[in-house]
């Protein structure tokens, strides 16, 4: 049974589109259980009937013209139960309908399994038989298999066209289309630009389509890479040359292929029809790859490994070539299946215009930093054919998670209408940029950023931000090929603190690990988010940590604006230690003559649980604390905000996360010093409500939502606020609770500033 599945899977895998893959899932599971029949029957979402795409065994001109309504036939029960349907007599069964035009008054025995993606029916795949009689287990549980196999390519072919789209091949979708991609609202705006597709090293899956003018000049790099290639294969075959004669024979079957026409020739003549190199590169070996695996012998299926691994040899020696430094257009949407952090920062801001990425979620670090840099992101957004989408027209709408690829003139015409909407609602918020964030009833609440970059804090100071709430130091390590120094580190500190002169800086010490890693201090963990990150890192290399703080110390000579905090702080023991360490630093530097040197005031990031029930013991010896919710939202409810699949179930506001954060806010009352919220939970509207009526101390966010959070805090009074926590905290679920506080934002008429939320 595995070995049949995995057979169907790699054909189904490598069909051209849906229409291909289809016809293979009835044609083989057909043969395989030895029924009569098998169909595919699929959900039309725009009317939810049932729509036969494919059969063999019915009339064949009955596909896609036969239809189900949403009640009708066997199928439906299928769809309604979401489980197996085994039946000796279909006919004989109360909702069975005849359908005429599918000519199956003979068959008697159904089996129906439902074809389930993220608990959504998306068809049903069926086997008929002429004779009366039960499928056993064996059979049910194959079919169960191949439709959960199935489902992923079916959703795919949804998310690109729905019904009507599923005979298109993917590149004609691409051409034009009105139906968009969906993903993950990462950062709020809409944005059209030019694609720019970033791809891993050395992965031929993943190059893309793009084409060149200057054909010679590929051609001529292509054939460096593989005489380069060549001389390493040489050089391989020396190391091994007391090997038997045998064992060396795979080296001279790879300078063979070399020589031959199949993969130069075919290459070069790819590369003439103006294809990159790298392109025209993965067709070949492609092809060739699908070629040796299909052959019976498996000695010979074996070889398509080997064509792989020597194209992904030479691929290494083109992208040697053909990256160096890389250059971006104007107008440029980052594309990538996993960007990082120095991805974006890489790109000159005022050409970077959104960013997409088919993996993470809103709460992952790349779409904090595109919220930082104020340009719209759509995340998880798995369905996007990243290979193919280099160089197009593509429009990012960062509210609803959507990604329209070459749209037509009536979508980018509304896109441009919703342009100049935010626009209009941009210059309103504008207007409040010198008033301060206070309540109608005089409560006043300090609103800071949320920055990392130098090439920001220019602009978070012109927002009317009255600090940084929190200044991410990792990312000027990311952008880096080492550990940049002292000296380094304190230039880039002291610009911060003077910019920000006499308001709040607060300087987060090193936070990496999880999903923020260092090229040139990697950190391998199967389960990275509860491994070796933030401040157990910097507590077990004091080196690190003690040139930070001493770099952050010096920064502040002459000032008093400098806040250091911990991050990932989980014990009593690690806040001794690491303020230890702040004493020790700053005693260095008093001895070594730097007189003008203040203590600065320590505080501790709380986003994990234990931190929580901590909290207490934790104020008592920290000046501040700093409510991490993304980190916390993610660990109280065990959601990995970087996971795509389970990013419904992410949100800041679940009971238990507002129960938590108020837990955390009456902890540091009893001690009676400052907390705030510095996750994005404090640049969401309807939370910042919620915050508001908390009693919080300050909030920091992201330039773009500071405004929005200022309009908000104007215009509810901290007792209005109270009341709507009171009634929040009777409510069992999020979306409850976000419908109250979006009904309450609604009703003062400030619907708009609800887009960039849920």
């Amino acid at each position: 049974m595995l070995e049949t599945l995995r057979r169907i899977v790699q054909e189904v895998n490598e069909a051209r589109d849906l229409d291909q893959a289809l016809q293979i899932i009835v044609q083989s599971v057909k043969q395989v259980m030895k029924t009569d029949v098998c169909s595919v029957y699929l959900t039309d979402f725009s009317n939810h009937d049932r729509v036969l795409m494919a059969t063999d065994g019915l009339n064949p001109k009955s596909v896609g013209r036969v239809r189900l309504k949403q009640n009708e036939g066997v199928t439906s029960v299928v769809c309604e139960r979401a489980e197996p349907l085994n039946l000796e007599d279909a006919p004989s069964h109360p909702k069975y309908k005849y359908l005429p035009e599918t000519e199956e008054e003979d068959f008697h025995a159904f089996l129906g399994v439902p074809i389930i993606h993220h608990r959504k029916t998306l068809g049903v795949l069926v086997v008929q038989q002429l004779q009366k009689r039960s499928f056993d287990d064996n059979e049910v549980t194959l079919l169960m298999t191949i439709a959960a196999q199935l489902a992923g390519a079916i959703a795919h072919a949804e998310a690109s066209g729905g019904i009507d789209g599923l005979r298109q091949s993917s590149d004609k979708r691409l051409m034009h289309r009105d139906r968009p991609f969906r993903g993950l609202p990462g950062a709020p705006g809409v944005a059209k630009g030019l694609s720019r597709v970033l791809y891993p090293s050395a992965d031929l899956d993943a190059v893309p389509n793009r084409h060149t003018e200057n054909t010679e000049k590929e051609k001529l790099a292509f054939l460096n890479a593989v005489e380069a290639t060549r001389k390493d294969i040489n050089v391989l075959k020396l190391r091994v040359a007391q090997l038997p004669e045998e064992d060396r024979a795979l080296f001279d079957a790879y300078l063979l292929i070399l020589e031959s026409d199949s993969l130069i020739k075919k290459t070069l003549s790819k590369i003439d029809t103006g294809l990159w190199a790298s392109t025209a590169l993965r067709d070949v070996v492609q092809e060739q790859v699908k070629v040796f695996a299909a052959m019976e012998d498996e000695y010979l299926s074996e070889r398509s490994q080997d064509i792989k691994d020597l194209g992904r040899r030479i691929l290494v020696h083109l992208q040697s070539k053909q990256d160096g430094v890389r250059s971006y257009e104007d107008n440029t949407v980052l594309v990538g299946d996993e960007l990082a952090a120095s991805d974006l920062v890489e790109v000159p801001p005022d050409k970077l215009v959104a960013v997409v990425c088919t993996q993470g979620s809103g709460s992952s670090h790349v779409a904090i930093l595109a919220r930082a840099l104020g340009v719209p992101a759509v995340m998880g957004a798995q369905d996007l054919p990243t290979s193919k989408v280099d160089a197009l027209n593509i429009i990012v709408d960062g509210y609803q998670g959507c990604i329209y690829i070459n749209p037509s003139e009536t979508v980018h015409k509304e896109y441009e209408r919703l342009i100049n909407e935010e626009a209009e609602l941009s210059a309103g918020l504008e207007t409040l940029k010198g008033k301060p964030a206070e309540t109608p009833d005089g409560v006043r609440v300090p609103l800071y950023v949320n920055s990392g970059l130098l090439a920001d804090i220019s602009t978070s100071l012109e927002s009317g931000a009255e600090g940084i709430g929190l200044y991410r130091t990792e990312f000027p390590f990311m952008i880096r090929d080492q550990f940049p120094g002292e000296d380094e580190q304190a230039q880039i500190y002291k610009q911060v603190l003077s910019t920000f002169a006499g308001k709040p800086v607060i300087l987060r010490t090193l936070d990496v690990g999880g999903d923020k890693n260092l090229s040139y201090f990697p950190i391998k963990e199967d389960n990275p988010f509860l491994g070796w990150r933030g401040i157990r890192i910097s507590l077990d290399h004091p080196d690190i940590f003690t040139t930070q703080l001493r770099a952050m110390l010096r920064a502040s000579a002459g000032q008093d604006n400098l806040h250091i905090l911990f991050p990932m702080i989980t014990s009593i023991d690690e806040v001794k230690e690491a303020v230890n360490l702040v004493n020790r630093a700053r005693e260095e530097l008093l001895d070594e003559g730097k007189v003008d040197i203040h203590m600065p005031r320590i505080g501790a990031m709380i986003e994990v649980p234990s931190a929580v029930y901590e909290a207490e013991s934790i104020a008592k010896r920290v000046d501040f604390l700093s409510i991490g919710t993304n980190d916390l939202v993610q660990y109280l409810l065990a959601v990995d905000r970087n996971n795509s699949q389970v990013a419904d179930l992410y949100d800041c506001l679940h009971p238990a996360v507002i129960r938590a954060v108020l837990q955390v806010m009456q902890a540091a009352s009893k001690q009676q010093i400052p907390v705030s919220v510095c996750g994005e939970m404090a640049g969401d509207p309807a939370a910042a409500l919620l915050l508001l009526g908390m009693g919080l101390n300050s909030l920091s966010m992201s330039t773009i939502a500071l405004p929005r959070i200022k309009w908000v805090i104007r215009s509810f009074t901290q007792q209005r606020a109270k009341e709507l926590l009171e009634q929040a905290l009777q409510l069992e679920g999020a979306k409850e609770i976000r419908h109250l506080l979006n009904r309450e934002i609604d009703n003062a008429g400030l619907g708009g500033l609800l887009r960039p939320g849920k």
